[in-house]
């Protein structure tokens, strides 16, 4: 199937635009908490607040009419984006936690910091933008997934870490986790910036440290920390989620680094943000828009970046089990504050839903903390071939939601 036959057979995708009021229930009136990316909200007095804490996350959708990926390519993601999607939702949180603040908030036709313009930018659907859907689509081929195939959590956290790898501006640091296991040595040794002149580059003065030690605040020699964006992959049953996770996997939103999670159903994905009581909280990038690009005066009209409706709700049971967790740790203490929490509150489980661990199993090869390949090209020139894609190690997806 060709591209164009693609984009026509998926063109009635790209008419259902979604109107959310039409259809969506309302948040009920209840004394209960609502959580929200680490934040609280009491509902019966503090809706509004909620609803603006809501509409202030980037929300990403399917779009149409942007420049063919690969020249050749889809000019629309509608069908098959929608993880790409949600993986940008998540990464553009974690900027927007690294640039402004968890405490930032968006208001129609406000004017906004330079940053948020340069988030944005980072997102639009051009191949020059190191986020973009073109990127992303080109990235996913060195996972083994073609352009135009749908992606699960797993590929799109392995993606967001090479293509972070070009991105100089936001300097993040990527980690994710593999076989259910956070290494504490291994973060640190990825976030831990040396001075150049030092002779130990390969190596990080946290190697001594103990996951104890940093829960009680000992101080660490890290000169300097870069903004760890870290990702969990997780299987949370066989063909359905197991009820045995759901207190920890609601937990994981209550953690001031919290960026939610990726996941949903079969082949449809969603950005789950909080929860209230046994109802997930997501954003649906299921609604496709027109390409949006910069204006003469180098902005972006953002309206169409922020859902201002209520936003959807799941119950938890029906999850997928494959799901992405995301956390956002913007300094050192926020990660050991991170493991603290992990260790008191998901780690107390008699079937965990992950493992932190402070040294890598000694049956894994060594840890090489990712770096950019040699070349003298931008990534989004670099990856505009897909042969050079070669440069990177293809690793086992851990997914996904393919049943």
């Amino acid at each position: 199937m060709t591209f164009h036959l693609q984009d026509r057979v998926l063109s009635k995708y790209e008419n259902q635009i979604t109107i959310f009021a039409d259809y969506l229930e309302e948040f009920p009136d209840t004394d209960e908490l609502v959580w929200i990316l680490g934040k609280q909200h009491l509902l019966k007095t503090e809706k509004s607040k909620l609803l603006s804490d809501i509409s202030a996350r980037l929300w990403f959708t399917y779009r149409r009419k942007f420049s063919p990926i690969g020249g050749t390519g889809p000019s629309s993601d509608a069908g098959w984006g929608c993880m790409l999607r949600c993986g940008q939702m998540m990464l553009a949180q974690a900027l927007i936690c690294r640039h402004l603040g968890r405490d930032w908030n968006w208001e129609k036709q406000k004017e906004q910091p330079k940053e948020y313009q340069q988030i944005l930018q980072c997102f639009l659907d051009r191949k020059d933008c190191c986020y973009s859907i073109h990127q992303m689509a080109q990235m996913g081929v060195g996972e083994g997934k073609s352009i135009g195939e749908w992606f699960g959590p797993n590929t799109v956290a392995q993606v967001l870490k090479k293509l972070a790898l070009f991105d100089e501006w936001n300097s993040l640091a990527v980690y994710v986790s593999m076989d259910n296991t956070v290494v504490i040595e291994d973060i640190k040794k990825m976030c831990c910036v040396l001075p150049l002149s030092a002779d130990t580059v390969g190596e990080s003065p946290a190697d001594t440290l103990n996951a104890s030690n940093q829960s009680k605040g000992t101080p660490a020699g890290c000169p300097t920390w870069k903004p760890l964006l870290l990702i969990v992959p997780l299987r949370l049953g066989i063909n359905q989620i197991n009820p045995v996770y759901v207190d920890a996997f609601k937990e994981c939103f209550k953690m001031p680094q919290s960026l939610g999670a990726l996941g949903g159903k079969p082949n449809n994905a969603y950005y789950f943000i909080g929860f209230l009581g046994n109802e997930l909280i997501f954003l649906d990038p299921h609604t496709t828009q027109t390409f949006v690009d910069t204006e003469e005066n180098g902005t972006v009209d953002d309206q169409t970046f922020h859902c201002l409706q209520s936003p959807q709700r799941m119950n938890i049971l029906n999850l997928d089990p494959s799901v992405a967790l995301g956390f956002f740790c913007k300094e050192e203490k926020d990660f050991d504050s991170w493991c603290s929490l992990v260790q008191k509150e998901i780690l107390k489980e008699n079937l965990r839903m992950f493992e932190l661990v402070q040294k890598r199993p000694s049956h894994w090869p060594p840890f090489v903390p990712p770096a950019k390949p040699e070349v003298t090209t931008t990534g989004a020139e670099f990856i505009d071939s897909t042969e050079q894609l070669e440069e990177f190690d293809l690793e086992e997806d851990f997914e996904i939601l393919s049943v």
